[in-house]
């Protein structure tokens, strides 16, 4: 393959551009995919209404004329004749156009039709009028001023000379689905000729990059069933007596994790397990009593948190339960003072600390642990992989335990999840309300404003949420500063009203948590940096402005942020849009049903936070619209395993090497 400096016309500025999207090679090129498809039917003019997409052919009738508007834009428009119509065409940041627009020449110009004033609001112009069939166009993302058509003028060049692709589909598996050839598969992607062409060819990709990821999955927890465990001895009468003790009752749902932890522990392989339950739902005090688990084995624990905020609970927390145990516990974050640091670097050479909380201080160089026996991640989904191997990797063979409280089903967390077993929490504690939850309109602030004051009366604190920080020029939403300013004005002489948000110091989040959590606040307005962790038991109140802004989970998550009493709690959505989608909260307050109903309505990225883990960066596959390609890929990938057929595999044999070395 070449590299990009040998494709005609890639100069070093877009080399650079293209390298920064992940693009080395000519290869890397060829699976840059558009990310939709746009179908070019000519326009029949007399049937189109107001601001209808127009895709039609006319005549140029006078010369162009440019006018700049800033150095960034400049319209152009002409004078253009349809079957003996005569309109003016608008485009903007297309003046390079000009001296190919020639009076008398035909061309072809797509945009917005405006019949009130005859003009045509044009998006693009073809100079060569389009064919009569339906054309096929592949829209790409631009980036760095490179746009489709450079894209397809680089994939011109790279299709006419011999390419040697990789084909990851066994041979065997081609010939089943009778899939087309993985170099005419991705000409079509790119070039498509026909619909039923390119509906092949897009299953083609798509079953091969999901077919690799279940392989990896499933070729992983096979892999992990061989892995050897710690040698433990324990009684479950002396875990009995550590959860009676505890000032509360465990759900049937949280005593069946604990019972399944106690059964991976027991066990000589190692744990590889997740539990998802939903906010609020017990997942922490399970994973303390793996800890003691752990603790009565002879190890030591280490449990790693998101936040510094949700650090410092956690460590609280688990103070106040172990101190009964003279369990040594310990905090490292990164603002753990160096004389303090120090003293627990040797407390956990020496094994002196059984149990340490904190944030990815946990994981840096100087951190030595003498018998690392249990590696806990808080909210698992917003670490990177690295970021998890390298803290399980601080002990021998310590058994991994993950929580997380974006709760997905169960049929999309056994393949999500494909490595890992999976316990799920579905009761809350006893005593816990179901959060009310109402949709309200700007125009309703009033009674927003009513509802926080009868909360606020009985003593009771409330949080805002706002999704920006600053002003923004382009978007009119609330804002944390803006809404300070409200606040003040309706509560001011009465409340305490605090600001959170994340580009405030970790020591000036502190202060304003504590102040909360002290009840020295009574508003707190913040964005999204309160989603995970904070817990105040005396809040009752969440509203949140511009709501149609957040995914369904992500609200979900920032509702947990009340209800975590026996109080009865609320959350107020604010929002002029979408209240279709966002009623679905007002009917449940079941994790499982939103995440379900949010997987289904915006794919998998956010959800799963595959940003953040870099667990499934999918370049074509979508697990939401692609959900049955992923299933038939997994039952092939388990057979193929099962089989035996991978050593027979060179390609396959080579990316599972890769595997290994990357796991």
């Amino acid at each position: 393959m070449k590299q990009l400096e040998e494709i005609k016309g890639l100069g070093p500025k877009t080399k650079n551009t293209l390298q920064r999207l992940g693009i080395v090679t000519s290869e890397d090129l060829l699976f840059y995919y558009p990310f939709r498809y746009d179908i070019l039917k000519k326009s029949n003019i007399e049937e189109l209404k107001q601001d209808d997409k127009i895709v039609i052919d006319g005549l140029i009738e006078s010369v162009p004329s440019v006018f700049h508007i800033n150095r960034r834009l400049d319209k152009m428009n002409f004078r253009f004749v349809i079957e003996g119509k005569l309109l003016q065409v608008v485009i903007f940041n297309r003046a390079f156009l000009k001296s190919k627009l020639s009076v008398g020449t035909t061309v072809t110009v797509i945009g917005k039709y405006d019949p009130k004033h005859n003009t045509i609001v044009a998006n693009d112009i073809y100079l060569m009028p389009l064919p009569k069939t339906p054309r096929i166009d592949p829209v790409y993302h631009s980036y760095g001023g490179i746009g489709g058509k450079q894209i397809r003028s680089y994939l011109e060049q790279i299709f006419k000379e011999d390419i040697c692709i990789t084909d990851y589909i066994p041979e065997g598996i081609r010939e089943k689905y009778q899939f087309m050839d993985k170099e005419r598969s991705l000409k079509q992607i790119h070039f498509p000729t026909n619909t039923n062409s390119l509906k092949s060819a897009l299953l083609r990709a798509k079953y091969e990059e999901l077919f690799l990821f279940m392989l990896k999955m499933n070729y992983l927890k096979q892999e992990k069933k061989h892995d050897c465990g710690l040698k433990r001895e324990l009684s479950f009468q002396k875990i009995e007596m550590f959860i009676n003790k505890l000032p509360f009752t465990l759900t049937d749902d949280q005593f069946n994790c604990v019972k399944e932890i106690y059964k991976d522990l027991k066990e000589p392989r190692r744990m590889n397990r997740l539990v998802q339950g939903d906010v609020g739902s017990g997942k922490t005090i399970v994973s303390f009593i793996a800890m003691y688990m752990n603790h009565l084995s002879g190890y030591q624990s280490a449990l790693m948190a998101p936040t510094e905020i949700l650090a410092q609970q956690h460590y609280k927390k688990l103070e106040e339960i172990f101190k009964l145990y003279q369990v040594n516990v310990a905090i490292l974050t990164g603002k753990t003072k160096a004389k303090e640091k120090k003293e627990i670097y040797e407390g956990l050479r020496k094994g002196t600390i059984s149990i340490v909380v904190g944030t990815h201080a946990l994981i840096s160089d100087g951190v030595e642990y003498q018998n690392l026996g249990l590696v806990i991640t808080d909210e698992q989904h917003r670490f990177g992989v690295n970021q998890r191997s390298n803290l399980k990797n601080k002990g021998t063979t310590p058994d991994i335990l993950y929580m997380s409280a974006t709760p997905i089903p169960r049929t999309y967390a056994l393949t999500i999840y494909g490595d890992m077993d999976v316990s799920n929490i579905h009761t809350m504690p006893n005593g816990r309300l179901p959060i009310i939850t109402t949709l309200k309109k700007n125009s309703e602030i009033r009674d927003v404003l009513e509802s926080m004051y009868q909360e606020l009366k009985k003593g009771h604190q409330v949080y805002v949420i706002a999704p920006l920080i600053e002003e923004s020029e382009k978007i009119d939403l609330e804002n944390v500063t803006l809404l300070e300013e409200k606040m003040k004005k309706a509560f001011g002489r009465f409340y305490q009203i605090g600001v959170l948000h994340g580009k405030m110091t970790p020591k000036e989040k502190e202060e304003v948590m504590l102040n909360f959590e002290q009840n020295k606040i009574q508003i707190l307005i913040s964005t999204t940096v309160v989603e995970v962790g904070v817990d105040v038991p005396n809040a009752t109140m969440i509203v949140i402005f511009d709501s149609e802004r957040f995914g369904l989970s992500a609200l979900h998550q920032l509702r947990g942020r009340v209800g975590r009493n026996d109080l009865q709690s609320y959350c107020i959505l604010i929002s002029d849009i979408e209240k279709e989608r966002l009623s679905i909260l007002t009917k449940t307050t079941d994790g499982f049903k939103i995440s379900e109903e949010d997987f289904k309505l915006r794919g998998s990225g956010d959800l799963f936070g595959v940003r953040q883990s870099g667990d499934m960066q999918f370049q074509i596959a979508d697990l939401k619209k692609d959900f049955s390609i992923l299933m038939r890929a997994k039952e092939d990938s388990e057979a193929y395993i099962s089989n035996g057929k991978i050593e027979e595999n060179e390609i396959l044999k080579g990316y599972i090497e890769q595997i290994k070395i990357l796991s």
